[in-house]
């Protein structure tokens, strides 16, 4: 019992020492609309016009779905470009501005040719709980995947540059069910 204390009392002092993400994060801006799922936090060093992004879906009452569909885009891809994590193309923007009326410049001055995205956000471990249960998951099942993988395909990985995510909705009598799917391309690695 003391070293589980301990390592409470270890824990608490390290959340108080790292970035503004975590220590910081109440002063965290949320946004929500009514389509909207869950809250999005818009994080610290994320280009400036991300948060016009999050503010105009919300004005506009749309989800990520309803974004994506308007600039030809998947969902998840859509809230990966609010996040700073995927790369628009000139048409993406263009689309993006008529969709959410954020102005064309804007979105060009912050996320054009110029702009890459450096990607990973967020402390690790991570400390939302979404995306610490993803962390958790790759944790405890990160070993038997990759074996089975290995089993099914041979010496490789899965690409997640080349790779489709998709978040689904299964009923279930005991509750909904999150389905996610992680499509990617099997990359076996070269021999010299």
């Amino acid at each position: 019992m003391v070293s589980a204390l301990l390592r409470l009392t270890a824990r608490a002092n390290t959340l108080r020492h790292l970035s503004p993400v975590v220590s910081n994060a109440h002063r965290l801006t949320r946004l929500s609309s009514s389509t909207a799922v869950a809250s999005s936090p818009v994080l610290p060093g994320l280009p400036s016009v991300c948060k016009q992004l999050f503010d105009a879906k919300a004005r506009k009452g749309m989800n990520f779905a309803d974004v994506g569909k308007a600039i030809g885009r998947d969902e998840i891809w859509t809230a990966a470009l609010f996040y700073g994590q995927a790369k628009p193309s000139p048409q993406d923007l263009a689309k993006l501005s008529e969709a959410l009326d954020v102005p064309s410049q804007a979105l060009n001055d912050s996320l054009g040719e110029h702009w890459w995205p450096t990607r990973g956000l967020g402390p690790d471990p991570p400390q939302d709980p979404v995306i610490y249960r993803l962390h958790e998951g790759v944790l405890v099942y990160g070993y038997p995947i990759k074996a089975v993988i290995h089993e099914k395909f041979g010496d490789g990985i899965m690409s997640l540059i080349d790779c489709k995510v998709t978040v689904d909705r299964k009923a279930h009598e005991k509750g909904d069910r999150v389905v996610l799917t992680f499509d990617g391309k099997f990359l076996p690695y070269a021999k010299w």
